[in-house]
């Protein structure tokens, strides 16, 4: 990399794009944290350059035929050169568009939520953190360098996620992330490292290429591929790692909306999508993906029909649909998982954001509780709640119902029909859950509704400056809501200048996916939404399957067992043994035999003389007898 690039308007683009809030992060930390409004000044600054950075490079590169790739070294030892550079392409621009998007919408959002915070400038250095973490990732040219922000986002997300210290739960939901987040990291890493030995090359272009195949043995691209996805596994709250993103919810609101819709959890969908086509070269690492998407995508939609807690639904919500883009690029389609990528992060931001209203004003993340104050007297928020919920259940003409029935279309073609069944089922209970909630505020329980605490319908207590600022953003996020469903096209043109499997065009299809989601709708509408509904759902009336959904099918539980069992009453008792036995024991034994051995020799040396005679006949005999039967 030479100074010819900063002529370059593309690269210099990238640059300021990755590179502002970077410098925000350094100077409100080191300089600016006595000044709280400075502060966010600094960070909304360098995020809107990287916004309008973002954008100009989407504008300018709409038609590119080929990527954009610098490199330049940035560590060397020996032989081995580890680059940092940039890498721009469709997916890359696409997302990071998105990523800049969202982080300035949820930036001027935060100006409202968290005004009069004590660590109101920490939160906007954090913030800042985050986007130069993940605006990097997304535009990163090796996996080494998307590996090494990778763990940027996860440092930057752990310190987000417990940034109200203070209490416990935020503190223990902060640590509980970041370990579980590390498992899948490891096997992450452990593939990377055998590309890196058996290929000997980790740009992502090279690995996308056609030279692995030859490189690399079947068995060795599906090994690699697998511990790959363990870190999308991690990172996107996959089955089995999928417990500690409802707990992730203890950090502010803006936060959640920022993690759960283009950022943070998103990062694996979107290395998914990434090095797609090494992941092509093996079809039973493809079916393992497809497997472990379902199996999280209806996990979470049963756990997301009995909890209470708002921010939790749309938690449990985020999982089930990155399980779902999972499903979609695990089965080939490529397009059609990256449209849901990027509709969703504009309608889950909404919900997210829309509930922080909710929150700020009532102070409390019970739904049942918002509902009998008056929820739906806030209606620049329950009405773009209401839009984003349409479009997370599949309803058209919304962004949601065009992505997901992409998606709908690529299982229809998979040869076994369990996919396409179980993608169907999974359409009816996201809009089942998704308008339980929606009912529970606008028709709340008329004898509950009765006990009101008298709390004022309106946002005047907060203050109408601070209500405008977290409003502006939801218009924002509902006008994406409504009309980037209808880019799909051009949008598949864009992405799909590589080589993808379309998806065939099923018309019973579409009837059978709106249906099942106006069923889930109506049987919502029945028990919770209906004038004199118990507002009781049909699997809160089976005590057993309650505990089970409330209790998230015991993963928890088995996780603690797992730990009391194997990981402290097996290896960790194993180990101290050994500590204590066999290393102490030996050091102890050595320290003994050194002290009896001084004290052996101090009695020699008491200076006198017979003694020493003694002992120098001794010898003498001793060596003398040597000689006499081995000499």
């Amino acid at each position: 990399m030479n100074a010819a690039w900063i002529q370059d308007p593309n690269l210099l683009a990238a640059a300021l794009s990755a590179g502002a809030p970077l410098a925000a992060f350094a100077l409100i930390m080191l300089l600016t944290r006595p000044h709280p409004r400075l502060s966010a000044g600094i960070s909304i600054t360098a995020i809107a350059v990287s916004l309008a950075g973002a954008l100009f490079l989407l504008a300018r590169n709409g038609s590119m035929t080929a990527p954009i790739q610098v490199t330049g070294r940035w560590l060397v030892s020996g032989e081995i050169h580890i680059p940092f550079g940039f890498l721009l392409d469709p997916l890359s621009l696409l997302m990071l568009a998105i990523v800049a998007t969202i982080s300035f919408l949820v930036q001027v959002y935060s100006l409202g939520y968290m005004a009069g915070d004590p660590g109101f400038s920490r939160y906007y250095g954090c913030q800042s953190l985050f986007a130069w973490a993940m605006l990097t990732l997304s535009i990163s040219p090796t996996m080494i360098q998307l590996y090494i922000f990778w763990e940027l986002v996860g440092l930057a997300s752990y310190l987000l996620i417990g940034f109200w210290y203070e209490k416990f739960s935020a503190s223990e939901a902060g640590k509980k992330a970041f370990v579980m987040t590390r498992l899948g990291d490891i096997a992450f890493f452990l593939g990377l490292l055998i590309v890196l030995l058996q290929f000997g090359n980790l740009n992502i272009l090279d690995m996308n290429g056609p030279e692995v195949a030859e490189r690399l043995s079947p068995g060795l691209i599906t090994l690699s591929a697998v511990l790959i996805f363990g870190g999308v596994v991690g990172k996107s709250a996959q089955f089995p790692l999928l417990t500690w993103l409802p707990d992730a919810m203890e950090g502010p609101t803006p936060v959640s909306a920022l993690l759960h819709s283009a950022t943070m959890v998103a990062a694996g969908v979107y290395m998914f999508a990434r090095i797609f086509p090494f992941f092509s070269l093996s079809p039973e690492a493809m079916s393992l993906f497809l497997a472990i998407g379902t199996i999280t995508m209806l996990l979470s939609s049963t756990m997301a029909m009995v909890t209470r807690d708002i921010k939790q639904v749309w938690a449990y919500s985020t999982i089930s649909q990155l399980g779902f883009m999972v499903m979609g690029l695990a089965a080939g389609g490529y397009a059609a998982g990256v449209f849901h990528l990027t509709t969703h992060a504009g309608f889950k931001a909404l919900l997210f954001l829309c509930s922080g209203v909710f929150i700020h004003h009532y102070e409390t993340n019970d739904m049942f509780v918002i509902g009998r104050r008056g929820g739906r007297g806030l209606l620049i928020p329950m009405i773009c709640m209401s839009l984003a919920a349409a479009a997370l259940s599949g309803l058209p003409p919304l962004s949601g119902f065009f992505s997901k029935e992409a998606i709908m279309g690529v299982l229809a073609d998979h040869p076994n029909p369990i996919w396409l069944a179980a993608g169907l089922l999974g359409a009816f209970l996201t809009a089942y859950y998704t308008f339980r909630l929606i009912f529970i505020i606008l028709r709340p329980n008329a004898r509950e509704a009765a006990h009101a605490d008298g709390h004022s319908t309106h946002a005047g207590h907060h203050g109408a400056g601070l209500y405008g600022l977290m409003a502006a953003p939801l218009i924002v996020l509902a006008a994406v809501t409504l009309g980037l469903g209808f880019f799909e096209t051009p949008l598949a043109a864009f992405l799909t200048r590589a080589a993808t499997r379309a998806a065939g065009h099923h018309a019973w299809l579409l009837f059978v996916a709106v249906g099942l989601a106006l069923a889930g709708t109506g049987l919502a509408w029945l028990e919770f939404g209906r004038r004199g509904a118990a507002q009781v759902g049909f699997v809160e009336r089976v005590p057993a399957l309650r505990a089970l959904f409330a209790q998230r099918w015991y993963l928890d539980h088995l996780y603690r067992l797992l730990l009391d069992r194997v990981i402290y009453g097996l290896f960790s008792n194993l180990f101290t043994r050994n500590d204590r036995r066999v290393i102490d024991g030996a050091i102890d034994g050595l320290c003994k035999a050194t002290v009896g051995g001084g004290r052996l020799l101090a009695f020699m040396q008491s200076g006198m003389l017979q003694y020493n005679l003694m002992v120098i006949f001794g010898v003498l005999a001793v060596v003398g007898l040597g000689f006499l039967f081995f000499g």
